[in-house]
């Protein structure tokens, strides 16, 4: 009987740890967590339950350090074991599977971009608020970014020392500064790490691509009677990355999944009919181009080029025909269904980059006697990526070819004679480009901090403090090779016989400057001397330094007391320069070139030398900008409630003083309390907050790009200077975040088990956005005076009309949701098993997330469940594994729910409604979600060594379609996996 109870014991407190999530939740936290809510982290020894009593724990949630506070802010934590356990080559992969982690940046995104600086940036982001609007930080510390934005790349941290990494879900500007409005992530080191370990670990996928291997290992010991403290670690890793197959739709290394899915878009003004506007179609044919060259627009139309240049009808798929206007009957510009699919890029961008981590640490601290230490740590990081983001260069339907081009074959040239045209247009991949264009993005952080921490009695009272000085500097550069200059391209493909009948450049200009003419008239070799004009040896380059200087004090210590209990004080200030430069090349930036400064880059007579804006793409400006912050904060806990009948309550309040040297003062401030209530493990918690996020460089001093546009003003149209530029008169973004929950912690009735529920609310005014030149427009129109002195419209010198487009504090966001947390430990002995139990389930619930563009002829859009974004309506993680003395094995399962495209579009079949700009309709708005289970082991050859394996995806789980409206990327892997099952086998070695 007893054993059959234990049984019921055991079954129960798994369904509990299952029901605190939906029925498919799947997305957990590696390894053995901490108690759901709990502010003191899992002790390392396996057999504790719990840190010691007399042990004070700091949790990034708050400044305060007491013992037997328990703050309002909900706070996750792993620890060192939970990411041992998950066996990831980087650190920032398991953190970012938390399902309150939404819309962080990894080596498989961004690949499809060559411009956008944050490619091969791990960056997390808290609640699809994006990495700019959560605050990451080590051992409590600023880190300085890795780009513009100001983001730190976890990538250059170092894991093998990280014991734990805290997870706060909540606002946090009033105790750690600007930028904690998601919340915050905290690595926290172990500082006073004693002996030698070291981890090897390899792996690879199932398609046998993406190898990877990782070396770490660390070193600490005491000296001088344990006063000295020395402490290194190194780490270099690899992960070899995911090539392109390069064109037609298959995927890398026989994935089958990629089928060219995108949207088949009717014209707005056909949707009268009831027929949805929108389309989700597989195998789409793009009929602007083809693989070798296509024919877009005359009576030539639909003739294609193939090997040696030889003429054929070009298959357009689903029946459909040119119709000499540059239209395809059956089929929906830009895209027919089947047909010729050998020229389509989608597949050709790298699922993941090559990506290799180079991180040194160290850290001396030394005991000046036994109540303060002073301290010096530096940090070397450097991350390096490769990646390409599509092949060849595609030019949909707009080149001219003429038609006494000499590359052309003759039945082309009597055709046009037949026909009486002297030019047609022309789209072409490009597939005869030798080489894919392929990005090298470079970091290389050095950062060092000197600090001291240490406490002292001041009448009669004891205190701690904490103070260091950091300078940090982040050297990124991006350099893009295998790109072609737009006008060197345009030159050298418009060719004519010369005198002497040799072929040359038709513009006298280029043929006097180097053109060579250039071939693109079917599968024929590329002129090695024409590739070398239109892509010189030196491509793109973007060369940006940051530095950070930050000096900070902490002080915290229970001066007072009340009834219910010592009443705790943290305070201090802090002061923060941020800097950045950054220079493009003289093609991209459009100043200098044929400069004695930059030789690589001789003067061009083609090429814009005033705007630049040459390159295909990858086309870079130089900027700089500076600023500083002046802030400082109190925060107090005092104790409201001490009562056997009513139980402990306690109030928690911060508030801080912020000046920004560009933007003037601001304050954030916080006030929440926690109740534990006389119910046996039950308390509850809320806290509402004031939270900030100040401009950022990119934001504040992006550099100024000057192109012609035209906008719609006054019933007419006019061509204006675009003049794109950062804003130095943007303010800080203003959050109020709200979170109130329950947290059940090891009731007496079911010892081990531990469960919490937190709802949030989030919402954010003044988010700084970008709009379009004529966005812009309309709003100064609409009478936004602040816009309207952006611009000059009604000049009487028409050539000095311009609007500055650039970043306002317009938009807004707002999230709602909750977070689910639940946890079961129990030990087997009583069983007659060895070992122990630990079950642990997170979801996170999206119920909305509004953003208001503050635009007009614009509506709010919802973003919960938007599945094409980051923010699915449930995303979940549950894990439960089995831990002798011996061995360990876990398994986790990672959930996505499934939703929609947009959830501004109208799902219909017939009797659709007209359709509109703000809502269209569309045949089928469903999106899969994903389900993922991952199985990891470990198995203790000796007291120092442990060999282990994971296998991520074991149902080797497709990634989901996401269309587009052309035929780009066509999957997200933001939510997505898009690996496949990956295999990884390491050993560990510790004394």
């Amino acid at each position: 009987m007893r054993t059959r109870n234990k049984i019921m014991s055991l079954a129960v407190a798994s369904a509990c740890c299952w029901i605190a999530m939906p029925a498919y939740a799947q997305q957990a936290a590696a390894g053995t967590p901490a108690t759901p809510g709990d502010q003191t982290p899992p002790n390392a020894d396996a057999k504790a339950e719990a840190v010691p009593a007399q042990t004070v724990v700091t949790v990034s949630g708050s400044r305060i350090a007491s013992r037997g506070f328990t703050q309002p802010t909900p706070t996750t934590v792993l620890n060192a074991d939970d990411l041992a356990k998950n066996a990831q080559p980087n650190i920032f992969n398991t953190i970012a599977e938390l399902p309150a982690l939404q819309g962080s940046t990894g080596r498989t995104t961004s690949t499809n971009s060559t411009s956008s600086g944050i490619q091969g940036l791990s960056s997390l982001s808290l609640r699809g608020l994006g990495p700019i609007r959560t605050l990451t930080l080590l051992d409590g510390q600023r880190v300085v970014g890795a780009n513009v934005t100001g983001v730190t790349d976890v990538s250059q941290f170092p894991q093998l020392l990280v014991k734990r990494v805290d997870v706060v879900t909540g606002g946090a500007s009033a105790s750690y500064g600007s930028d904690a409005i998601g919340g915050v992530v905290n690595f926290v080191t172990d500082k006073k790490f004693e002996g030698f370990k070291a981890n090897v670990e390899g792996g690879q996928t199932t398609y046998h691509d993406d190898r990877n291997g990782t070396v770490q290992a660390a070193w600490g010991k005491g000296f001088m009677d344990d006063r000295l403290h020395v402490e290194v670690s190194g780490e270099f890793g690899r992960e070899k990355g995911i090539d392109s197959p390069g064109f037609g739709e298959v995927g890398p290394n026989g994935r089958s999944w990629y089928k060219n899915t995108a949207y088949q878009i009717r014209p707005l003004a056909q949707t009268n009919d009831g027929k949805p506007q929108y389309t989700v179609i597989d195998h789409a044919q793009q009929y602007q181009y083809a693989k070798y060259g296509l024919i877009t627009n005359g009576p030539l139309q639909g003739t294609a080029f193939g090997p040696g240049g030889a003429p054929y009808q070009f298959n357009y798929g689903g029946g459909g025909k040119p119709t000499g206007t540059g239209a395809v009957t059956g089929c929906v510009n830009p895209f027919c269904v089947g047909g010729d699919l050998s020229g389509s890029v989608g597949a050709g961008t790298n699922l993941a980059m090559d990506l290799k981590r180079q991180v040194a640490y160290t850290r001396v601290g030394f005991d000046i006697n036994p109540d303060h230490e002073i301290y010096l740590t530096t940090n070397f990081g450097k991350v390096e990526s490769v990646f390409s983001p599509n092949p060849g260069a595609a030019k949909n339907a707009n080149l001219t070819i003429q038609c006494d081009n000499p590359f052309l074959p003759a039945s082309i040239v009597a055709a046009c004679a037949a026909n009486k045209i002297t030019s047609f247009q022309y789209g072409t991949a490009n597939a005869e480009f030798p080489h894919n264009i392929n990005v090298h993005p470079t970091r290389q952080m050095e950062r060092v901090v000197l600090g001291a921490e240490g406490r002292f009695q001041l009448a009669g009272k004891e205190w701690s403090y904490d103070a260091y000085a950091e300078y940090g500097q982040n050297k990124t550069d991006i350099i893009v090779h295998d790109i072609s200059l737009n006008a060197r391209y345009n030159a050298a493909i418009d060719a004519v016989r010369g005198p002497n009948g040799n072929i040359v450049c038709r513009n006298p200009v280029a043929a006097a400057s180097g053109c060579v003419p250039l071939n693109i008239i079917g599968d024929v070799p590329a002129d090695p001397a024409a590739m070398a004009y239109i892509e010189p040896g030196m491509g793109p380059q973007q060369h940006t330094k940051q530095t950070q200087q930050v000096a900070s004090f902490n002080l915290h210590g229970e001066p007072f007391a009340s009834w219910a209990g010592p009443i705790a004080v943290a305070t201090g200030a802090e002061y923060r320069r941020e800097h950045y430069s950054v220079t493009g090349d003289p093609y991209g930036n459009g100043v200098s070139a044929g400069s004695p400064n930059t030789p690589d880059y001789p003067a061009d007579p083609l090429l814009n030398t005033a705007v630049g804006n040459n390159w295909y793409a990858g086309n870079y400006h130089n900027a700089s900008g500076t600023y500083d912050v002046k802030e400082a904060y109190v925060e107090l806990n005092v104790p409201m409630l001490k009562s056997a009948t009513f139980g402990e309550a306690n109030l928690n309040v911060a508030d801080r003083r912020t000046r920004y040297s560009t933007s003037g003062s601001v304050e954030s401030w916080k006030i929440g309390g926690s109740w534990k209530t006389p119910v046996d493990g039950l308390s509850f918690r809320a806290v509402t907050s004031k939270d900030v996020r100040a401009p950022n460089l990119s934001e504040l001093y992006a550099a100024a790009v000057v192109v012609n546009n035209v906008v719609s003003y006054q019933g007419n149209t006019i061509t204006v200077q675009q003049r794109t530029v950062g804003n130095t008169k943007l303010r800080p973004e203003i959050a109020r975040n709200t979170v109130f929950g329950a947290v059940l912690n090891q009731p007496k009735w079911l010892p081990g088990f531990s469960a919490s529920v937190d709802y949030f609310d989030i919402k954010v005014d003044g988010v700084i956005s970008t709009l379009s030149a004529q966005q812009e427009v309309d709003l100064c129109v609409a009478g936004n005076q602040e816009i309207c002195s952006a611009m000059v419209l009604n000049s009487a010198n028409t050539t000095n009309n311009y609007v500055t487009v650039q970043a306002f504090n317009l938009a807004s966001l707002r999230n709602k949701g909750y977070d689910v947390e639940a946890a079961y430990r129990m030990n087997l002995k009583d069983f007659g098993l060895p070992g122990r139990l630990t079950f642990r389930a997170l979801a996170t619930r999206t119920i909305s997330f509004l953003t208001d563009p503050g635009v007009v002829g614009t509506i709010p859009s919802e973003g919960a469940g938007n599945n094409l974004g980051g923010t699915p309506k449930w995303k979940g993680l549950a894990s439960q594994a089995w831990d002798t003395d011996k061995f360990g094995l876990m398994l986790t399962e990672r959930w996505i729910s499934k939703g929609v495209y947009s959830n501004e579009f109208i799902e219909c079949q017939t009797n659709c409604p007209v359709s509109t700009t703000i809502h269209p309709t569309i045949f089928n708005n469903q999106m899969k979600g994903a389900f993922y289970v991952d199985l990891g082991g470990s198995y203790k050859v000796n007291a120092k060594t442990t060999a282990y394996f994971k296998i991520d995806n074991i149902g080797n789980v497709d990634p989901v379609a996401a269309p587009q409206a052309n035929l780009s990327f066509a999957i997200n892997p933001t939510l997505y996996d898009v690996l496949g099952r990956v295999y990884r086998a390491g050993v560990r070695y510790s004394f």
